[in-house]
């Protein structure tokens, strides 16, 4: 058990669900958690979908989660495009996403940002030379999320990280990553939920942008062996997870719930 934690930041591919199928056990063990009054946010680094579409896919696997408890690099990366005064953006990801840029200009040229989501499939070279000679023209490089990969019902697929990776490459530019492992991503779910990180466990499935992340941040971070999990990864990165558990079902017990 891991002691007092007040609040249980969960990953929802790979730890919730794979696609369209629920983990087993994960709607039960979201109950539980719930039933010991857990400050709950359910953080994503998933940028194929709107936030709206989430909430949705979320009911209709038997989650319950309400607005204020998801939280998107997308919402994120606008906040801070408004902090940053970018207007006219750039945007490379899919069309359902872009509606969570409603309240930015998309530009074509003279983009004083280009934000880079999931494109899938659509990514090619067109795409990618029109975001490289933006940020060549002085565009700020933002990242919704830098993941390597993820895992599809079809197996492991590459994720947006290797397309920012080759702009950034590029173009010698650091880009400004809004999704996980950022601390800025957990200091800012840590300050909506009024929290020191000390108070707070991250759970993933990520040894990288879960697990590391979440340590980096101050908080404890509990993998799971679901989704992308692959021991040989953990092992090769020597990264050391708070605790380790079979899956999100195996929670409530180590919580104490």
């Amino acid at each position: 058990m891991l002691g007092e934690v007040s609040a249980v930041l969960i990953d929802l591919d790979g730890v919730l669900y794979v696609e369209e199928e629920p983990i087993d056990g994960a709607i039960e063990a979201v109950k539980r958690l719930r039933a010991r009054e857990l400050a709950m946010r359910f953080v994503t680094n998933t940028t194929a979908r709107s936030r709206d579409r989430t909430i949705a896919k979320l009911g209709r696997l038997g989650f319950s989660v309400a607005a204020r408890e998801l939280v998107t690099p997308a919402a994120l990366a606008l906040r801070y495009c408004r902090q940053r005064g970018h207007q006219r953006v750039a945007l490379v990801m899919n069309e359902e996403v872009k509606r969570d840029f409603a309240a930015l200009e998309e530009a074509s040229e003279r983009a004083q940002a280009v934000i880079i989501g999931d494109l899938g499939a659509a990514f090619g070279y067109d795409v990618l030379n029109h975001a490289f000679r933006c940020v060549m023209d002085g565009a700020e490089l933002i990242a919704l999320q830098k993941n390597r990969y993820w895992l599809r019902a079809d197996g492991l697929s590459l994720d947006v990280g290797p397309f920012v990776a080759a702009i950034e490459y590029a173009t010698s530019t650091e880009a400004y990553v809004v999704g996980k492992p950022s601390r800025g991503f957990f200091d800012q779910v840590l300050q909506d939920l009024g929290l020191d990180a000390t108070a707070a466990a991250m759970v993933g499935d990520d040894i990288e942008s879960d697990i590391e992340g979440a340590l980096r941040a101050g908080l404890r971070a509990i993998l799971v062996r679901t989704g992308k999990y692959r021991e040989e990864r953990v092992r090769e990165l020597g990264i050391h997870p708070t605790a380790v558990i079979d899956s999100i079902a195996d929670l409530p017990g180590l919580l104490g719930c």
